[in-house]
């Protein structure tokens, strides 16, 4: 026990070995959640308070768990197989795969990954005779699954006009035929949980009873949904159910998370569940975790000025006892050009001082930033990767064969059906297949069942389809997972397929990596796959195969530097950070001036940026970027301003022509670029104007020149707008 508790720092130490009750840590950027929340569950097991699997843990991505699951096994002589850790999805297949029957699913369900989803969309609208303009598959699949994070069906959502009341209908369309079909997408997985603990009971109060300890990461970032679901296992209030008298009390909630990196609203996070959990659950102490054990002071410094702009946040300080370390290199360019030739220079001087590539990370706002970084790095030939790229199991070749495995565990599956009915070709073409569309829609069964009724010339080629998925059942029926993969590849054609490509070497790898994959699946679960409950080993590697998919580690292990956005950059650190594009408009985003809290957001997403640092932080920002096909004129970000001057050095070419610092958006520069740049007719970037309709605004931004000339004001709460000046009456105020 000592050797468990020792290396913790005092509120470390309090919130591992607090008594069973709720809590919110409020866990700072690079302030040791993991080793706490791995710490309380190793100690609440080692003091005999609850067994390995009478605790629920729930993490945002599997990597975390993976890490959380190993450093366990470190520190107690247990078998941790078997244990309720994983993220929301996992832990919910788990759970339907163990009660399908009361869900109301085939016991091989199959998972839509978010492609798979939008492709079985689109046969929907395709079947249905829906105008896929007037309904975009995205726009649809993005209303559905909105719906379904709010724990909305389509029998209770709020109609407000015809359009909606179409787009409601296609919603229940989509939710039977996936039912008809045997799959579920990701949101139907929590949702179709959701429900079944609702409505059956002794389910629900086995899991009440069997999790005394539920422990969540990344709290900041559950949505509506999560949250109903954490309280009904929880055993709370309204959500626990009717006839609750039997029930034990409520099981303890111990939630991490940091309010300040709440930075995905746009997926349905919501930040208030922290003050909703501190409220419903009478929280009274709230334990900070404040000492940084990542970054150096000055760093840690600019991100507290800079949050504490925020005024809708729980409120903590960052701290580190490792010194200020340098201060925070400030780059104004002329261009977007300069820019990136600036990263470009520092990078190549930090590698020769003896920084790695790896862990140097160039951050932007938005992926088209990325272009013109690029372009230099390729040029002064600095090896870089793009995190984020394609996934293994989102690469054509994979999905191809998951499509081929998915139809021999369940034939019914149309979106699988649709990917491989013609790859490799095999002579059936649109005709053919809207003829069997046509057929499975009036017979209403799936296309495999349809395919029987299909004559001529199409019947035959779909027949010949249908007896290769049969033989490739028949015929892997006793082989091995791996096996079942190899004679996959070879026998459906692909491999044949990509040896006769010109560039089907890597796809061919990709292949075999697949078969590796499986390989290690089946090592790692074999306790799992032990148990016929569970399912098949070929039904449970689809399943891991659809929720790996969404998750990434980029060029990991790789001398490259690492780009990527800001958001792809949360939970990662690098020994030097640049935060490029730091003006308005890029970041904050000009959208965010438009939404409510959209400044709050962004100014948590550049607190996210800047505590991704370890030693060494660069700012930059340009005078002019090309965006659009045109040249915009900016000025600097508002955040910049937002940081204290004592802590910053400023670095580069433009700095001769300011008079007064470049943060605080000195006019001096702003008037000559303008002078040389558009036609703004008297006015000048920085400026305050005043419109008739839209009231005082500031000019952010100017193109054009002559009958094309427009400026870019910000009117505050009536947003950005783009105003001609040939027709836009603005007044200097």
């Amino acid at each position: 026990m000592p050797n468990l508790l020792s290396d913790l720092n005092p509120p470390q130490l309090a919130a591992v070995t607090l008594p069973p009750q709720h809590a919110l840590i409020l866990a700072g950027a690079g302030s040791g959640k993991t080793r706490v929340l791995t710490t309380r569950i190793a100690w609440l097991i080692s003091t005999g308070q609850v067994g390995p699997y009478g605790i629920l843990a729930v993490t945002f991505t599997n990597k975390a768990a993976k890490e959380m699951l190993t450093r366990l096994g470190g520190m107690l002589p247990i078998n941790t197989r078997g244990m309720w850790i994983g993220t929301f999805h996992g832990l919910c297949n788990r759970l339907l795969r163990a009660h399908h029957r009361d869900a109301g699913l085939p016991a091989l369900f199959q998972i839509l990954d978010s492609a798979d989803q939008l492709s079985a969309i689109k046969r929907l609208l395709k079947n249905l005779n829906v105008d896929d303009e007037k309904f975009p598959p995205r726009e649809l699949a993005n209303f559905i699954n909105a719906h379904k994070e709010q724990g909305v069906r389509a029998a209770h959502a709020e109609v407000y006009d015809d359009y909606t009341r179409r787009r409601v209908a296609l919603y229940a369309e989509y939710d039977a035929q996936c039912q008809r079909e045997g799959v579920v997408d990701f949101a139907e997985l929590l949702l179709r949980c959701y429900e079944l603990l609702c409505r059956n009971e002794p389910v629900r109060r086995h899991y009440q009873q069997r999790f005394r300890h539920i422990l969540v990461d990344e709290f900041q970032d559950t949505n509506i949904l999560q949250y109903k679901w954490l309280k009904l296992l929880a055993g709370h209030g309204e959500e626990a159910g009717p006839a609750q008298e039997e029930a034990t009390d409520e099981a303890s909630i111990f939630a991490v998370g940091d309010d300040d990196q709440s930075i995905y609203a746009f997926r349905g996070a919501e930040v208030g569940n922290m003050r909703d959990l501190e409220r419903e659950f009478g929280i009274k102490n709230i334990i900070r975790l404040e000492q940084n054990y990542r970054s150096h002071g000055n760093i840690l410094d600019a991100a507290n000025a800079l949050i504490k702009n925020n005024r809708t946040r729980l409120g903590k300080t960052l701290w580190t006892d490792a010194g200020p370390g340098e201060a925070i290199r400030v780059f104004e360019g002329f261009s977007d050009l300069d820019e990136a030739r600036f990263v470009v220079d520092e990078i190549r001087e930090l590698v020769r001082d003896g920084f790695a590539r790896d862990q140097v990370a160039l951050l932007y706002r938005s992926n088209a930033q990325s272009r013109v970084l690029e372009h230099q790095l390729f040029t002064a030939g600095v090896p870089y990767r793009v995190y984020g790229g394609l996934r293994f199991f989102d690469r054509q070749e994979i999905k191809h064969a998951l499509a081929y495995l998915r139809l021999i565990v369940n034939p019914d599956d149309d979106t699988a059906f649709m990917r491989v009915v013609n790859f490799p070709t095999r002579g059936i073409g649109s005709r053919s297949i809207e003829a069997l569309q046509e057929a499975a829609h009036r017979a209403n069964s799936s296309l495999y069942n349809a395919a029987a009724g299909l004559a001529g010339k199409a019947g035959a080629a779909v027949g010949n389809f249908i007896r290769l998925v049969e033989a490739l059942r028949n015929d892997t029926a006793s082989l091995a997972l791996p096996e079942v993969i190899d004679h996959l590849i070879e026998k459906s054609g692909l491999r044949q397929h990509y040896l006769s490509e010109k560039e089907g070497s890597e796809r061919l790898e990709n292949l075999d990596e697949l078969i590796n994959a499986a390989t290690s699946f089946v090592q790692e679960e074999s306790d799992t796959l032990a148990n016929p409950a569970d399912g098949s080993p070929l039904a449970s590697f689809l399943a891991h195969a659809s929720l790996e998919a969404g998750e990434h580690q980029a060029g990991e292990g790789q001398d490259a530097v690492q780009l990527m956005t800001v958001h792809a950059a949360k939970g990662l650190e690098f020994d030097v950070v640049f935060i490029t594009g730091l003006e308005q408009g890029l970041f904050p985003h000009e959208n965010s001036v438009q939404e409510r809290d959209g400044i709050e957001e962004e100014r948590r997403l550049m607190y996210v940026a800047v505590t991704r640092a370890r030693k060494r932080l660069y700012l930059s920002y340009a005078q002019t970027r090309m965006l659009h096909g045109q040249t915009r004129y900016c000025v600097p970000s508002l955040f910049l301003e937002e940081l204290p001057e004592e802590l910053l050095r400023r670095v580069g070419p433009a700095q001769a022509f300011v008079t007064a610092p470049a943060s605080h958006a000195s006019d001096v520069p702003r008037a000559r670029y303008a002078e040389t740049g558009p036609d703004l007719r008297g006015l000048r970037i920085g400026q305050n104007v005043e419109h008739a309709k839209f009231g005082l605004g500031v000019i952010v931004a100017a193109e054009g020149r002559g009958n094309d000339a427009r400026v870019q004001v910000n009117f505050g709460v009536q947003g950005m707008k783009w105003l001609a000046l040939d027709y836009a009456k603005l007044t200097p105020v």
